[in-house]
């Protein structure tokens, strides 16, 4: 069924007061009456033709300075679903009310703020409608302002009152209108309502179906604050590996300030990330780097504006774990001290954002490492309903000269324009973009080209990608997973809408890809024939199953296993082999869910045989245990050479309240012979004001346990209003 825009109308009046709102979730003050209720929300999910059972309704108040919403919602019980106290939580295991602001009105980039069933907030940022691509598809729990929020619970009944300051938004002071849509779940009935209707296919949070608000009159220009967030943190630990003493204490400072209604400065001396968590251990079976996450906040706010170019899995001209990261002579990676950065981030006007980035790295002698400027320029420029054109230019050049890096070395640039497109409903997004790289000693054969699209309508699923990447295409700054190919990528799914009492929807998929290689006559290195058939059950398990049949042409030698006495697959030579995955994703809203995939089958010249794993068991709101487990088995015949890889992760959280959060990731690998201890314990002592206290332990265990590197670490920092 197309839903159409007008028929999802729905339109809300926000309305001026003089008195202040004292944000209890009580909502007694007379202020409240001023405004009329809106409501009518509809359903969706399980389905999306229907009007919420239980319904929710909101009104909105404002004055110079604050936004106020106000919202009811019938649960039908209260037997509320809370997995979690800490902040930032996840909507699709809490009952929960969320609202979505588009305060320029854009369709392309929004504001979120929610409240759980227990009165825990969350804040986070959509960009590129809520539509993207891959992890994270365009949202940003990173984002934090401070706001207030509460919740009174009245029999079946949820009450919640919002007071967002304007100075935490960015908005078109001269607008009376902006766009909003507000989303409810109840995770223990497993539905979900907005009221904007949003077609079931599309994310619940995607902007392209949306309500209007408006204004009584405009909101003119908002304060524009300093924040100050000076942190100290100290370390005491050994170094058993190299026999030494690791203490230090340190200090820096952020500072955030807005410029006019639109534009964030962000300014650090001297950042710190001792507290952020640790990357997970993988076990890479691939031939290739892999891509791990960003966790430093600094990095994380407004990232879209510098990281949303090219193609995140393969060809990302920018990706910022590479600033403050190094290797050592040995080739390990290493931390590269960030001595300041720069982030000026925002929109210029209803239709232009610009974001300018500029982090200096410290010099390395013992490593020969050259001090840095690392430098991003991004403009994006929206084109009719919700496509934009981004335009970027990235610079890491040395700082003064050195005895151990040469002249060619001295910068590395990259040039490049990217059209984005998003159809009015989403039912169609894409992207085509070129990309050229400059260095002192390189000014040919270094480009990077691409583009992709995809169609997504209630019954079917295309997608449609091609890439060439040159072999002298190079970016100091970015992801570049190989140089020296092209790549092809078609998928088709249909998908089929049952809509009973256990089963939601049934997709079937075909799909190809195949990369080759220009400067080898076109070699075709990787080819890769996929079926799959997937059946989403209402109560949101999933079961799947696929098909490969694969073709792997090696250009270099290769070590899948690496142990001390496996052989490499010999390079020149093609490989098919054939494989099946299953797997099977159980309920995520329930105090005990699992996730498990096996694969089977034929693995170059071999056999493989692998499990992946993770049960999680919560008793909620405060105690979660999960265990990730990973097993490899490889045996080529041909070599004798064999491995069996072993990875195992068991992960502790304990909410003691609101404000005291403690988690321990134990994480042990077979292949790098390390175990690891990261516990960390985080007290939030004032508003986005943090205590943290971080051990870490590891080990070696090729001998029993060997001590390698432990430390005890702190960190203060207070987020300070000028």
């Amino acid at each position: 069924m197309f839903i159409s825009h007008s028929i999802l109308s729905q339109s809300a009046k926000a309305i001026f007061i003089d008195s202040d709102i004292n944000i209890d979730g009580i909502a007694d003050e007379p202020s409240w009456t001023k405004a009329e209720f809106s409501s009518n929300f509809w359903q969706y999910f399980p389905v999306d033709s229907i009007k919420a059972n239980e319904q929710t309704k909101f009104k909105v108040l404002y004055d110079e300075e604050n936004l106020y919403v106000l919202i009811i919602s019938d649960f039908g019980d209260d037997d509320y679903v809370v997995s979690s106290l800490k902040r930032d939580w996840s909507s699709i295991n809490n009952d929960s009310m969320t609202l979505v602001l588009d305060t320029f009105n854009d369709a392309t980039n929004a504001f979120i703020f929610g409240i759980s069933a227990e009165g825990i907030r969350r804040e986070g940022l959509i960009s590129n409608g809520g539509n993207g691509i891959g992890s994270g598809r365009g949202f940003s729990f990173s984002w934090d302002v401070k706001w207030e929020g509460e919740i009174n619970k009245e029999e079946n009944i949820l009450k919640a009152e919002f007071k967002i300051p304007f100075a935490s938004l960015r908005y078109d002071d001269k607008s009376i209108k902006w766009r909003v849509n507000i989303y409810k779940t109840d995770v223990g009935k497993n539905k979900r309502s907005t009221w904007a209707r949003i077609p079931r296919n599309l994310s619940v949070a995607g902007l392209a179906f949306m309500g209007d608000l408006y204004f009584e009159k405009p909101l003119g220009k908002s304060k524009t604050p300093v924040f100050l967030i000076p942190y100290g943190s100290g370390t005491q630990g050994n170094n058993f590996d190299e026999k030494k003493t690791v203490s230090f204490f340190d200090v820096g400072i952020d500072s955030k300030l807005s410029l006019g209604s639109g534009l964030t400065l962000d300014l650090t001396l001297n950042p710190d990330f001792s507290q952020v968590e640790v990357d997970d251990q993988i076990i890479n079976l691939s031939r290739f780097e892999v891509r791990l996450p960003e966790k430093r906040q600094f990095f994380l706010q407004n990232s879209d504006l510098f990281s949303s170019f090219g193609n995140s899995y393969s060809a990302q001209p920018f990706f910022s774990r590479r600033i403050g990261v190094a290797k050592d002579l040995d080739g390990n990676t290493i931390q590269n001290r960030i001595i300041a950065g720069a982030r000026l981030s925002g929109k210029i006007n209803k239709n232009l954002r610009l974001g300018l980035l500029n982090m200096v790295t410290d010099s390395d002698p013992k490593n020969k490492i050259s001090s840095n400027h690392n430098t991003v320029l991004a403009v994006q420029q929206k084109l009719f309903s919700r496509s934009f054109l981004g335009a970027f230019f990235l610079n890491r050049e040395k700082i003064g000269e050195d005895e151990f890096t040469n002249d060619q070395e001295d910068f590395n640039r990259v040039l490049g324009l990217d059209y984005n497109l998003q159809s009015k409903d989403s039912k169609w997004v894409g992207k085509i973009w070129y990309h050229k790289s400059y260095e002192s000693n390189n000014d040919k054969n270094n480009f990077s080209n691409g583009v992709w699209l995809r169609y997504n309508s209630r019954k079917n699923n295309l997608f449609l990608s091609s890439r060439q990447i040159s072999d002298e295409f190079s970016s100091d700054l970015g992801f570049i997973r190989r140089t020296g190919i092209k790549s092809y990528f078609i998928k088709y799914g249909h998908r089929l809408w049952i809509d009973s009492k256990k089963i939601r929807s049934i997709e079937l998929s075909q799909q190809l890809s195949f990369v080759d290689t220009p400067n080898m006559s076109n070699l075709i290195t990787d080819r890769n024939y996929e079926t799959q058939g997937q059946i989403s059950f209402t109560n949101q398990s999933r079961f799947e199953i696929t098909y490969n049949r694969r073709y792997t042409f090696l250009l270099d030698d290769f070590d899948p296993v690496g142990g001390e006495n496996s052989i490499p697959l010999p390079a020149d030579r093609g490989f098919f082999y054939n494989d099946f995955e299953m797997q099977y994703s159980s309920n995520y809203t329930k105090n005990y869910y699992f996730n498990f995939k096996t694969t089977l089958g034929q693995f170059y010249s071999g056999n493989r045989v692998s499990f992946n794993t993770e049960f999680t068991y919560r008793i909620q709101p405060k105690f979660s245990i999960s265990v990730k487990i990973r097993y490899d088995d490889i045996y080529f015949p041909s070599t004798y050479t064999y491995g069996k890889l072993l990875l195992i992760g068991p992960k502790l959280e304990y909410t003691f309240n609101k404000k005291l959060f403690w988690n321990t990731f134990i994480q042990y690998s077979s292949r790098s012979e390390i175990l690891s201890v990261n516990s960390r314990l985080q007290w939030r002592f004032a508003p986005l004001s943090d205590f943290y206290l971080v051990y870490n332990d590891n080990y070696f265990t090729y001998d029993n346990l060997i001590p390698r590197v432990r430390s005890l670490t702190f960190k203060l920092t207070y987020w300070l209003n000028i």
